[in-house]
């Protein structure tokens, strides 16, 4: 079975509070962009094989997919083995659930490789087991998610909008940005509930605007460059831009293809991992 991944943005990414294991409370925004991996999938006798085409990409427990595969077949007691190929696009620490992305679709393809017909809740409690964008990358599309991630509102699909996504030449550990994170500190958040309702208006000019991310607080604190790619972007046309999830990509909203045209061969020059894409 052949699948797409795909990756996702933040509109928003608040955080609302913390529980008492430590995990943060989040209200965020997300968004699938069509940048994708491409994941097959084949039955084989035993085991669970990896395969990827960036050899920097782990091929054992440590990769999403692997963990998917394995939690598949432990809860639903399958004894035949999984072979995964994947021909990977996002980038890796990103803030663009590549892993998470990677991870879902193994879920969903397994469910329909072994005929479990498992319902799409119970696919995203064990995707939260994995990590917590992985319901939302269960269901995709345009979503508010809430809490540690669990609780996932589809709402009105937010297509067609030009992006420009930079992925600067260094990763970052989501783990150690919400570590540093001070949640008193926090004196600007984004008003979810204004932005859901420019959404529904599919205004990208208000969301473009107004879209805000927590985790900037952090993250650009600690990488001067982020910043200054979020001001090239805005000279450059981009009607908005933001840093996804914990870092470090840096994406702006475009209303004009000839101005993201521009804006995305000005960054070629400078950094690999560049795209020029659109919601989805």
């Amino acid at each position: 079975m052949l699948v797409k991944a795909y990756a996702k943005v933040n509109i928003s990414l608040d955080v609302v509070g913390k529980r008492e294991d430590g995990y943060h409370l989040l209200e965020m925004i997300m968004q699938n962009i069509e940048l994708y991996d491409c994941l097959e999938l084949e039955k084989i006798k035993k085991g669970i094989k990896i395969e990827c085409n960036k050899p920097y990409v782990p091929k054992d427990d440590r990769n999403l997919a692997y963990k998917a595969a394995k939690l598949f077949m432990d809860t639903y007691n399958i004894k035949e083995g999984i072979n995964i190929k994947i021909n990977k696009n996002i980038p890796v620490s990103a803030g663009l659930a590549g892993g998470s992305s990677d991870a879902a679709a193994v879920l969903s393809a397994m469910n329909e490789i072994y005929e479990k017909k498992v319902s799409v809740k119970e696919l995203c409690s064990l995707g939260l087991e994995i990590g917590s964008d992985v319901p939302y990358c269960i269901i995709g599309g345009t979503a508010l998610c809430e809490g540690i991630g669990e609780r996932v509102t589809s709402l009105e699909p937010f297509k067609g909008h030009i992006l420009v996504l930079v992925k600067p030449n260094f990763g970052v550990s989501t783990k150690d940005v919400y570590k540093n994170l001070d949640i008193k500190r926090i004196y600007k958040h984004p008003s979810t509930e204004t932005l859901v309702k420019a959404i529904e208006r599919n205004d990208i000019k208000y969301v473009s605007e107004n879209m805000k991310n927590v985790l900037e607080n952090v993250t650009l604190k600690k990488h001067t460059v982020l910043r200054d790619i979020k001001e090239k972007m805005i000279r450059m046309g981009a009607i908005g831009s933001m840093m996804s999830g914990s870092g470090p990509s840096i994406f702006g909203f475009f209303d004009d293809m000839l101005k993201a045209q521009k804006c995305y061969e000005q960054f070629k020059e400078k950094y690999n991992e560049v795209f020029i894409t659109r919601t989805i």
